[in-house]
């Protein structure tokens, strides 16, 4: 058991949700400088785009990857008897090829089930697979139009509607979350309660 105290994610879950929103937008206009750069090559307007898109997208990652870890310390002192992954692998199921395709959505679903007792099992797996369906669906839209037509106008909209649903989908997910857990946190005794237990 860790010795360290449960900690409210709620600044996490703040910066986290901007840095995600920001890096979505980003992507918007990344992809249409990206189609103007396939359509006039002799332009050069799509660099500096992709570089601030690029590190807006990597501080978003880490950021998120922050809050999931602190969520998950969270939960697991909240509910000890919790089926978690461990820190590392919840962590880790986001870089080992193939298992990054479904592990992370259980990751959420353990982390949510185990932050709280108001975790709606129904509404809140909703949003969950919601989500995890339109980041895969970015990354399966972008894939595709890298290997047919990078300049499809319509390739380009369905992978940017994906990333802006998944930021969106991203963001209540954190907001849910991070809530349940405060929730519990704030409430009188739960402190002592997680402390002995």
């Amino acid at each position: 058991m860790s010795s360290k105290p449960p900690k409210s994610p709620f600044f996490l879950a703040r910066w986290a949700q901007t840095a995600i929103a920001a890096a979505a937008i980003l992507d918007v206009f990344r992809a249409v400088a990206l189609r103007d750069h396939y359509l006039h090559p002799t332009r050069h307007s799509s660099g500096m785009v992709s570089m601030v898109f690029v590190y807006a997208m990597n501080l978003a990652i880490v950021l998120f990857l922050v809050w999931l870890a602190r969520a998950r310390h969270n939960a697991h002192l909240l509910t000890p008897q919790a089926s978690l992954p461990s820190r590392g692998w919840t962590i880790g199921v986001w870089f080992v090829p193939l298992v990054n395709f479904f592990a992370p959505r259980q990751v959420l679903l353990d982390i949510g089930r185990a932050s709280s007792v108001s975790w709606q099992e129904t509404r809140d797996r909703t949003v969950v697979n919601l989500w995890w369906a339109a980041w895969l669906g970015h990354g399966l839209a972008l894939w595709i139009a890298g290997n047919i037509d990078p300049a499809s106008i319509p390739l380009v909209a369905l992978a940017e509607a994906f990333m802006i649903a998944a930021a969106a989908l991203a963001g209540i997910l954190i907001e849910r979350i991070t809530t349940l857990q405060d929730a519990v946190l704030g409430t009188p005794g739960a402190l002592s309660r997680v402390a002995q237990s």
